[in-house]
């Protein structure tokens, strides 16, 4: 597949010099393909479709390949080759043997299973990649599912522990890094369990949420999972009536305070977790089957017909 491409870049740069009006098939992502590469991929036989076809997955496969960031570790390499040999009941010589008798050197197999193992882990990347899950989506399924479950009698209630929040937020900025920020939150945190402001005050002083800060630094009650993920763990971990130290999420620096709980139905939020879920694994299922055809649910094509 490499070899296939690298052929077909160098016919383009070469046919390029020489006759620069060659006539554009489609373009990958904006680089051309020209009609040189397809029929040297197609011979005299092929499909001029399934031809260009190859060409666009080669180049698809060598973009997954850069971005991915996969790195093939030689000493797990060589873990695998000494376990290829155990596997077969041979010593590591007795292997080296075998492969010099069938014509491979060792350092050709071990390219040959470092490619196999740098293409898993740009599949995997790949696949992961594919999934695009939107929040309607998952609200349309999620509500036709739990229509449905009540129409058969089989829905169940799901109750959750709701929290209500308040929080005071720094965010980052040239003027205020992470050690600035923790240590104003410090002294604001300091300045409310001392009495001297509350915190209603200080929220609407100091926090950079300008919509809760407003009210008293109030978020309302809501279950912690609607939250990210160190927000959430804070909210869960802070017992109710204290400040929590400052902690920060990808929105910056925070404090908070629970200021009460409640049992909350989260049924639709159950159901709409159900229906993320499903369309993630449905998606993961595709990709899993064809991933260099998932490469191209994100990749500009286009085609130009004669």
């Amino acid at each position: 597949m490499l070899k296939s491409f690298l052929f077909a870049m160098i016919g383009l740069f070469t046919f390029s010099q020489v006759q620069a009006e060659e006539r554009v098939v489609a373009t990958v992502n904006g680089t051309p393909i020209l009609q040189s590469q397809v029929n040297a991929v197609m011979g005299k036989k092929g499909s001029q479709r399934a031809a260009l076809d190859k060409i666009i997955d080669d180049m698809l496969t060598e973009k997954a390949i850069k971005e991915s960031g996969v790195k093939v570790n030689q000493a797990e390499v060589n873990r695998i080759v000494e376990d290829i040999a155990a596997k077969n009941g041979l010593t590591y010589g007795q292997f080296l043997d075998a492969l010099d008798y069938q014509g491979i050197s060792l350092n050709a197999f071990k390219q040959q299973i470092s490619r196999q193992m740098l293409m898993a882990g740009v599949r995997n990347h790949a696949i992961q990649n594919s999934v695009d899950v939107t929040r309607e989506q998952v609200e349309a399924l999620g509500k036709q599912m739990l229509d449905e479950a009540k129409a058969k009698g089989t829905a169940q209630k799901v109750m959750g522990k709701e929290y209500e929040v308040r929080h005071i937020l720094l965010k980052l900025n040239p003027l205020l890094d992470d050690a600035q920020a923790k240590a104003e939150l410090e002294r604001i945190r300091s300045e409310i369990i001392s009495g001297k402001m509350t915190f209603a005050d200080a929220a609407l002083k100091y926090s950079k949420d300008y919509l809760s800060g407003a009210n008293g630094g109030s978020l309302g009650y809501a279950f912690p999972e609607a939250y990210v993920g160190p927000f959430a763990k804070m909210v869960e971990t802070t017992p109710q009536g204290t400040i929590s130290a400052p902690f920060k999420s990808e929105f910056g620096w925070h404090i908070l305070e629970v200021t009460g709980s409640r049992d909350g139905d989260k049924t639709e939020d159950a159901y709409r977790q159900k229906a993320y879920e499903q369309i993630v694994n449905s998606q993961l299922q595709d990709a899993t089957k064809d991933w260099v055809k998932a490469l191209r649910k994100n990749a500009d094509i286009q085609y130009f017909d004669k």
